[in-house]
Order: structure tokens, then C-alpha cells, then sequence
């Protein structure tokens, strides 16, 4: 695929049946990390989204302005229209931002939507 944008992904958005359900295929990444941020698990309300990844915590990133602070996950390409179908598997407590990974790349992420502003 040679058009598109990069998805950097710390949690469910790497389980197969989470990509199978969202974006009709698994995905290729490989490993990567977002500088300046620390996760914490979050309850999700959404019945949807808990069947589908099967958890009913998820983990959420927050910026804590420390640049040693990482979180590890992988980076996947993906194309325009799976972006839109990735916006409508998350929640309102998520919002996607732009970010550079450790790795230099430019690349949307799900964060707290309270943390984004």
C-alpha cells in the first residue's frame, strides 16, 4: 500500500479480531513508541466495543510531559477510509491526535480526549 497514513496503536487496535472487525483484514506493523506519554486502564461502556475486543478495560494514553516517558505499541499503514472506520470503533473518551513516534514517523493515535485539548 503505498498511499495512506500510519496508525500508531497501544492497545486493542492490535488484537486480530479488532482489526477483522474493523477494517475487514489484518494489519502489518511493526514496533514502535510515543514519547512523553504513560497509559492507564479505563473502563469501557460501549457493549460494541467490549464484544469486539473482548475487554472491558482499555488502556489510555496521557501526555505527561516527561520525553523519557514512552508507551510501546506498533504502527500500522493504513489507508483514509480504514482512519474513518478506526474513529468510529473508539469512543468519545478517545480523541485521535497527531504525533511523532520515537521512530520519527508522523502518525495519528487514540489518546484521552480530556488529555488532547
Amino acid at each position: 500500500m503505498t498511499a495512506g497514513v500510519w496508525l500508531f496503536s497501544y492497545g486493542t487496535l492490535q488484537q486480530e479480531e479488532v482489526q477483522l472487525a474493523t477494517f475487514g483484514r489484518l494489519l502489518e506493523g511493526r514496533a514502535d513508541a510515543l514519547p512523553g506519554y504513560t497509559t492507564s486502564l479505563f473502563e469501557i461502556k460501549d457493549a460494541g466495543v467490549v464484544k469486539t475486543s473482548g475487554k472491558t478495560h482499555h488502556f489510555m494514553a496521557r501526555p505527561t510531559g516527561n520525553p523519557h516517558d514512552e508507551v510501546p505499541g506498533v504502527v500500522f499503514r493504513i489507508t483514509a477510509a480504514e482512519l474513518a472506520a478506526a474513529d468510529t470503533y473508539e469512543v468519545s473518551d478517545y480523541k485521535r491526535v497527531a504525533v511523532h513516534l520515537k521512530s520519527g514517523l508522523e502518525a495519528f493515535v487514540y489518546v484521552g480526549a480530556l488529555a488532547a485539548t
